[in-house]
């Protein structure tokens, strides 16, 4: 996995989890579903993301909690297609560093963290140009993130960072590629966009829950 990270949540009617160092070791799929190759998926369209509608930011902050006790009804696609978007979609077409702005900020607007959006049927992920989910691996994976409601709801996050968009050139942060710095930007940058899915979730009166998830095995 080259040098990434892997830090864990699911969303809305779904949850959320934390972070993870990812590994190499070779492990079997912790669901009972077989994993297929990527290439037996086919990417998702999302459709346009929704700018109106459910609770006011402040209404959404009155309703903001984790809420443990999941459905394990599928979301409709306009409503992923909206939760991603509030996650860490674009929200403008230029930000600064000359890349377009997204929905959470980032240090020196790396944008170092990507979804990778665990459905019942396979791994994806989450790209926000072209606001799509493009297939990892077929299979589920849900149980990766936790026993109980973890393992069922229908929209697991899996927060991953890139250590590689972390550069020193240009970039007037010349503790860049300290990796204790990095962390502390990572793990901020996580839980910016992991407070943007819970005000979406109180915003459309879903459960959220950011927790752990299986440290040994999600990496693989």
């Amino acid at each position: 996995m080259n040098r990434r990270t892997f830090m864990k949540t699911m969303p809305a009617l779904a949850m959320l989890a934390g972070p993870v160092t990812a590994r190499a070791a070779e492990t079997s799929p912790a669901s009972s579903t077989p994993a297929g190759a990527a290439k037996d998926q086919q990417p998702i369209i999302l459709p346009k993301h929704e700018t109106d509608g459910g609770k006011s930011v402040l209404a959404a902050l009155q309703e903001r909690r984790t809420n443990r006790d999941v459905s394990d009804r599928p979301l409709p696609l306009q409503v992923l297609s909206n939760l991603l978007w509030a996650a860490f979609g674009v929200n403008r077409e230029e930000g600064s560093f000359r890349k377009p702005g997204r929905t959470a900020p980032s240090a020196s607007n790396s944008q170092e963290i990507d979804l990778y959006v665990a459905l019942p049927e396979a791994v994806y992920l989450y790209e926000p140009v072209p606001h799509r989910l493009t297939p990892v691996v077929a299979g589920d994976f849900r149980a990766r993130s936790g026993r109980g409601a973890a393992s069922r709801a229908p929209v697991n996050l899996l927060y991953v960072v890139d250590l590689t968009r972390y550069v020193l050139e240009g970039n007037p942060d010349r503790r860049i590629n300290d990796p204790e710095i990095q962390k502390s930007y990572y793990y901020v940058a996580t839980g910016l966009i992991a407070q943007n899915v819970y005000l979406f979730a109180a915003s459309q009166g879903l459960a959220a829950w950011f927790h752990n998830c299986n440290k040994d095995d999600t990496a693989k």
